[in-house]
């Protein structure tokens, strides 16, 4: 049985080769058509992976609390200087910490921009007042010195950890670890430096490459609770105690229910919804789901050329048997059976659609190299996108080669014999 499906292949192969330039024309559209859905869903897949990485990196068992100015105080501090009130509360950190279930730990902030200058250096900061479990709650790689300690708050140290852009910017030409820089206008000792980043998270992201942190107390000390700012030729002085408040849950199953909680608690607090709740949890859920509705679309996309390379293979077939009439009646008057005749042209189609397949996935794996190179887009190949395109242009031989096999094997000996 084996030998025999050999030596069909080999029939079938040789019968192609008779016609070179017609049999490469026909794998054209199976090539653009595999190469196509796998590139497509690499590309699909690179920039998933990067969008669900920076969720990811958030953590999926924390609850990010952000104070958020109300619409109506924007409109009334377009018409004169007022000072605006709202956002998180010291007492809302406190009441979550105490009287929420599931909360490990919650991680106060402030941020505000300061000018940040070391001898004729300088450049803007977002200056993050903060304690040391935000290190553990928004991870990122520490190149020297250490990050801020418990003994920082208690002794309202004026220490600080930047980040390496801040580094590079203000430190290039002096020593890094135990340097001073001023910050607005206060000395800080610079104790750490955070590995950079490429600062393309969104709104999702905690921090930022243009960071430097510094002791919650120290923060309020120096640059007190009142944030003074200039803003559509007004001045505008706003009053927020915290910017956010980092919760950490004890498991990714109790996230939700402890962000409803946290929900219902502000409401009772804040009259006006100054804050907004984030759930990383929730994004990446959402995410993912777009994510798998995202490669539909483009595996459907690409599929489409798939299917007109399966009618092209079909055209040319039904012109092969149109040709080879006489020697399938010839084959039939010497006892080939119908099953015979079938499996002959199903094995040229299916040698047609596989070698135009293997040919696609070399083109497939390397455009998606290309763009990466070309470009910088992430682009990741996954197994399935390889097994599911291999796949289909197999099963396009044998589906659009059925109906062609069918209707040589149907052909009447005696008429076929006449054929010219």
């Amino acid at each position: 049985m084996v030998l025999k499906v050999i030596r069909n292949i080999r029939i079938g192969i040789k019968t192609l080769m008779l016609h070179k330039l017609r049999s490469l024309l026909t794998t054209l559209g199976v090539v653009f058509g595999v190469s196509s859905v796998i590139a497509m869903l690499a590309v699909g897949e690179g920039a998933s992976r990067e969008a669900l990485e920076r969720i990811r990196k958030l953590g999926s068992n924390i609850i990010i609390l952000s104070s958020e100015k109300p619409m109506e105080d924007d409109a009334a501090t377009r018409e004169t200087s007022l000072m605006s009130i709202y956002g998180l509360l010291y007492d809302d950190e406190l009441r979550i910490k105490e009287s929420i279930p599931y909360v490990i730990r919650t991680v106060p902030v402030r941020t505000m921009r300061k000018e940040a200058r070391l001898g004729q250096r300088s450049m803007e900061l977002r200056v993050m007042g903060t304690t040391p479990d935000w290190f553990d709650l928004v991870k990122r790689p520490l190149l020297a010195g250490r990050l801020l300690n418990i003994q920082d708050m208690e002794r309202l140290a004026p220490v600080c950890v930047l980040t390496e852009r801040g580094a590079r910017r203000l430190l290039a030409t002096q020593n890094t670890i135990g340097e001073y820089i001023r910050i607005g206008s206060d000395s800080f000792e610079v104790v750490g430096i955070l590995e950079g980043d490429d600062g393309t998270g969104g709104t999702q992201r905690l921090d930022r490459d243009g960071d430097v942190y510094i002791p919650m107390n120290t923060a309020l000390q120096r640059f007190g609770e009142r944030i003074l700012q200039r803003a559509t030729g007004a001045l505008e002085l706003e009053l927020v105690e915290l910017h956010q408040i980092i919760v950490e849950v004890e498991s990714t199953e109790k996230v939700e229910i402890v962000a409803e909680a946290i929900h219902a608690m502000l409401q009772r607090f804040h009259p006006r919804e100054d804050y907004r709740i984030e759930v990383p949890l929730a994004l990446l859920r959402q995410a993912e789901e777009t994510r798998r509705t995202f490669n539909i679309v483009l595996g459907s996309i690409a599929g489409i050329s798939l299917l007109v390379g399966g009618i092209g293979i079909m055209n040319i077939m039904l012109a092969s048997v149109t040709e080879r009439t006489r020697e399938i009646g010839i084959r039939r008057a010497i006892g080939a059976k119908q099953r015979q005749i079938i499996g002959q042209f199903l094995i040229e189609t299916v040698v047609l659609s596989s070698l135009g397949g293997l040919i696609g996935l070399g083109i497939g794996a390397l455009i998606p190299w290309i763009i990466t190179q070309a470009a910088g887009m992430p682009t990741y190949i996954t197994p399935y996108s390889l097994v599911l395109a291999v796949g289909i242009s197999v099963s396009i031989g044998v589906i659009f080669g059925l109906y062609p096999a069918v209707r040589a094997a149907r052909l009447d000996p005696i008429t076929a014999l006449r054929h010219e």
